[in-house]
């Protein structure tokens, strides 16, 4: 479901009853008589729609996190806040860049529209810049022939399954955050997608080595072998990108990871 687009299209409508309420009904109405039903249920509610058209278009917007493919920094079923104008303001519906502000740093968790059906959002972390050779040979990341800072963090306890993960602390950029890494899973990865510019990677038992093309980004999730990501259906154009998560602000389960994450 295209949110964003039945947002514009009620505040379109409502609009349209605004102005004609404002500019003509109002004035053929007897003093002191009823607003018609038009108005009451229409035109009424086009200050609201507007005001939450604009802050979710231009500054942030709520997601619910649907898997578990980013834990343990995202649980399922956390509600987070995205910042729609970090980088860049763009149209709404369409996600077209109108202003540049700033580029996807590695590290940030970065919510876009999901290049192989654009009508589901991701969220993952950002791996690669344009330009970059990343490698994930082995479980062990690489990028541009540097292998990225790891060290054990103990074990990671699922609360849903009751089951430890080995947990790493891994540092990508200025960024150092909590990775999932089973120690029995294969290396290899499974269901690659053959998706656009896939000729920029090259897969073998051990893992995948792609070159992030220009104005594009490679993704992974923290929980790495339980993620779908650019290991198999490619990488994240900039046109697809829809804000950074940086908050928090909801979980029915657990109330005390109200406020975390950056």
């Amino acid at each position: 479901m295209n949110f964003a687009l039945i947002l514009f299209l009620l505040l379109v409508i409502t609009g349209v009853l605004w102005v004609i309420d404002r500019f003509f009904a109002r004035r053929n109405r007897a003093p002191g008589a009823p607003a018609p039903w038009w108005v009451e249920y229409g035109a009424s509610f086009f200050p609201v729609i507007l005001i939450v058209f604009g802050l979710r278009s231009f500054v942030v917007e709520p997601f619910k996190i649907p898997s578990g493919s980013m834990i343990p920094t995202l649980l399922v079923g956390d509600f987070i806040l995205v910042n729609k104008w970090t980088y860049g303001i763009r149209l709404p519906v369409v996600n077209k860049k109108l202003i540049e502000v700033n580029q996807p740093q590695r590290g940030e968790v970065m919510v876009f529209r999901y290049p192989a059906d654009p009508s589901m959002d991701y969220i993952k972390r950002v791996v690669g810049l344009p330009g970059d050779r990343v490698e994930y040979i082995d479980k062990r990341l690489t990028i541009n022939g540097e292998a990225v800072p790891l060290a054990e963090a103990g074990s990671y306890l699922h609360p849903d399954r009751l089951y430890y993960s080995p947990q790493f602390s891994e540092k990508l950029g200025e960024t150092e955050h909590s990775i999932l890494i089973e120690r029995d899973a294969p290396p290899f990865l499974s269901q690659v997608m053959n998706f656009p510019q896939r000729e920029n990677c090259t897969y073998t038992s051990g893992g995948v080595r792609c070159t992030v093309p220009d104005g594009h980004y490679f993704v992974m999730g923290d929980n790495r072998d339980a993620s779908s990501d650019s290991r198999m259906w490619g990488f994240v154009p900039d046109e697809n990108i829809v804000g950074r998560a940086f908050f928090i602000w909801f979980n029915f389960n657990d109330l005390e990871r109200i406020g975390r994450f950056h």
